[in-house]
């Protein structure tokens, strides 16, 4: 879910030891050094490390901690005074939340748009569902195929299916069923990615919406396999 990188992914040396759970989100603000080049500032290396804990906890469903660290990575921004990295930092965070199915404005970014960057906010109209032919080019490459298909009235199901990384899988999944365009096939992307990476928030919530959509379609049986698996998910330590 790469918004802005510096540098490609495979020359980049991350100092973070924190654990791998959302580090293409954490790539995308830029805070990151390339190999070779100047070693990253203290405030970079401290704001990458709590976005990614950020994160972690809320896939994890832990709100308290997922607030302590995303403050954390604000304050660790501030000290370089560049609100558009402050931006790139408030969409990863919605982000997490779109793939989480939790479809609410995006406060914290919206309190910097006026000087985030056209990449930012084309990401962030499409974290709200509203995709813009002409800044499909100005997302992430991950999310791409996915507006275009979604913009052009076309079936997404490929296009959700074919990206790799799972919480961009997953929020390109969210993008679909928040604007009403995501098919069966694309719930069952969304809740194997969620499954694979035991992500138990964003689990449960497509497991719910997996659920409802076979209720809906009159599949008991389905919508009953689907609520099974989400108490096996609500009874974990």
């Amino acid at each position: 879910m790469t918004l802005h990188l510096r540098c490609e992914p495979t020359r980049c040396a991350r100092r973070s030891r924190t654990p791998r759970v959302a580090a293409s989100l954490a790539l995308a603000l830029g805070l990151v050094a390339c190999a070779g080049g100047p070693p990253p500032a203290d405030w970079q290396v401290n704001a990458q490390s709590a976005i990614e804990r950020a994160n972690a906890a809320y896939l994890a469903g832990n709100n308290r901690v997922e607030a302590v660290e995303a403050a954390r990575a604000r304050s660790a921004i501030a000290l370089s005074g560049r609100p558009e990295v402050l931006a790139r930092a408030e969409l990863v965070r919605c982000a997490a939340r779109v793939a989480s199915l939790v479809f609410e404005p995006c406060a914290g970014f919206e309190a910097v748009r006026v000087d985030a960057l056209p990449p930012e906010q084309a990401y962030a109209d499409y974290l709200a569902g509203r995709i813009a032919k002409d800044g499909i080019a100005l997302l992430p490459e991950a999310q791409r195929a996915v507006a275009s298909a979604l913009a052009g009235g076309r079936d997404a199901t490929a296009a959700v299916q074919a990206v790799a990384d799972p919480l961009s899988r997953l929020v390109a999944a969210g993008v679909a069923l928040q604007m009403g365009r995501a098919s069966p096939a694309v719930m069952v992307a969304a809740i194997d990615a969620a499954s694979a990476q035991g992500w138990p928030r964003p689990l449960l919530a497509w497991l719910g919406a997996q659920a409802a959509s076979a209720e809906r379609a009159g599949d008991a049986a389905a919508a009953q396999r689907a609520r099974r698996r989400m108490q096996q998910v609500g009874s974990g330590p």
